[in-house]
């Protein structure tokens, strides 16, 4: 980005979210104004348009007086989440698997193979997202699509962060492959109740890692 003048919002907007999904923006991590068009070479104005976008997508927060900081997502915050996921997913892999070819469970299968090789959380993450995606693309439903992509977005950052690198990819990884066995077999209701499980199991780790910071918490202030 060094031409500054061809600088866009949307190229300010694409560099802050993917440093927040990556963790390099950490939570409540103040996002200045000015630093970030300094950085840039720009007035504050797209910026603050940016900013703005990622305050809908549910990534930043503005305080009055204070300026806009990376959101720091609660407990129940993630579970509502998932909630959502869970009602999303089921209905777009309901409607995806009567359309899904041989075709479309082969690149899913070829994701699977890709994701057993790798060690690395940000690669994993992508390649989760991507098994996903594959598996839901036939439903006919590019909002939807769109809802969950954004939806996942919204929490990748503390699921790389506290929940994958504790869990590991082993787990995921079977689930997903008894996931897309059921779709080729053009199983819905085994397929369904898999993903249910999948998210369900999910949501354990994230209570789990929530009970772990208060019990933490709580010997700290008994030190």
């Amino acid at each position: 980005m060094s031409n500054h003048s061809s600088i866009s919002t949307a190229d300010i907007y694409d560099d802050l979210k993917d440093r927040i999904l990556n963790n390099d923006l950490i939570a409540n991590q103040p996002l200045r104004q000015d630093e970030i068009a300094s950085k840039f070479g720009i007035s504050k104005i797209p910026v603050r348009e940016a900013l703005r976008q990622l305050e809908s997508d549910g990534l930043v927060k503005f305080i009055p007086r204070r300026g806009a900081f990376v959101v720091e997502l609660t407990e129940a915050d993630i579970l509502e989440n998932l909630e959502i996921r869970v009602a999303l997913e089921i209905r777009a892999l309901e409607l995806a698997i009567p359309n899904m070819t041989a075709l479309d469970i082969t690149l899913a299968r070829e994701i699977l193979e890709e994701y057993q090789q790798v060690d690395d959380v940000e690669r994993w993450s992508e390649l989760n997202s991507r098994f996903h995606q594959s598996i839901y693309a036939a439903c006919g439903m590019p909002k939807m699509m769109t809802m969950i992509q954004d939806l996942k977005d919204r929490t990748q950052a503390f699921m790389r962060l506290k929940i994958t690198k504790v869990s590991g990819f082993e787990r995921p990884h079977s689930e997903h492959m008894a996931i897309l066995d059921a779709c080729e077999k053009h199983d819905i209701t085994t397929a369904v109740q898999l993903l249910k499980s999948h998210i369900k199991t999910t949501k354990k780790e994230v209570t789990a890692f929530f009970r772990r910071q208060a019990l933490a918490a709580i010997n700290m202030s008994d030190d």
